[in-house]
């Protein structure tokens, strides 16, 4: 597999386009500490407009400021999709009440109805069917998930979470992983269909 960064914040696409809010980052401290954040990536277009991880709950204003400078207001998001439970992944739940929220395998709607799915025996979820899935990408934990869209300018966009961490991240990931045998597996399976991956 031949890597190089895309050099573009957006990719654009019918019905969909992707646009990296944030760029996340994973850096080890000399003192033992990891000091990261997720990337949170927007996805709109068609009928849903999903919000890819709410990073950390440190970045609340941050990430308000990121949506209004996107032309795009929390009650405009229609699901959000957290990769997995992670704190800088899922810090800014709280902002999109009327959304659908996926976090990791956990579907709910409105005040605390989940939704069946069948994302842990495998199965995708598709907010938009042919143009927006969920797919399960075990590994960094159990219920980890990858959220692809289909169709875009560059062909299918994978917005990964910690499935990658970032290009070049072989010395990384594996001692993040819950599971590197199932990430391994999770990681070819998502090269195998991803023209682009957002870590």
């Amino acid at each position: 597999v031949r890597t190089a960064p895309l050099g573009a914040q957006e990719v654009p696409g019918t019905p969909y386009s992707v646009r990296v809010l944030r760029e996340g980052h994973s850096r080890p401290q000399p003192d033992g500490t990891l000091l990261a954040d997720g990337s949170v990536t927007l996805i709109r277009g068609g009928p849903v407009t999903a919000l890819v991880d709410t990073g950390g709950p440190w970045g609340r204003e941050r990430l308000l400021g990121e949506l209004a400078a996107a032309g795009t207001s929390p009650s405009d998001v229609t699901h959000v999709l957290c990769t997995h439970g992670h704190s800088d992944h899922v810090g800014n739940l709280n902002l999109f009440p009327e959304a659908t929220v996926l976090v990791g395998f956990d579907l709910s709607r409105g005040e605390g109805r989940f939704l069946p799915q069948g994302l842990a025996r495998g199965c995708p979820y598709a907010p938009h069917p042919g143009h927006v899935e969920v797919l399960p990408t075990p590994g960094h934990v159990g219920a980890h998930v990858s959220v692809a869209v289909y169709g875009t300018d560059l062909g299918t966009v994978v917005v990964a979470g910690d499935l990658f961490e970032r290009e070049g991240d072989e010395d990384v990931w594996r001692e993040l992983s819950e599971d590197p045998e199932a990430q391994e597996r999770s990681r070819r399976r998502v090269l195998a269909v991803a023209d682009v991956v957002v870590p």
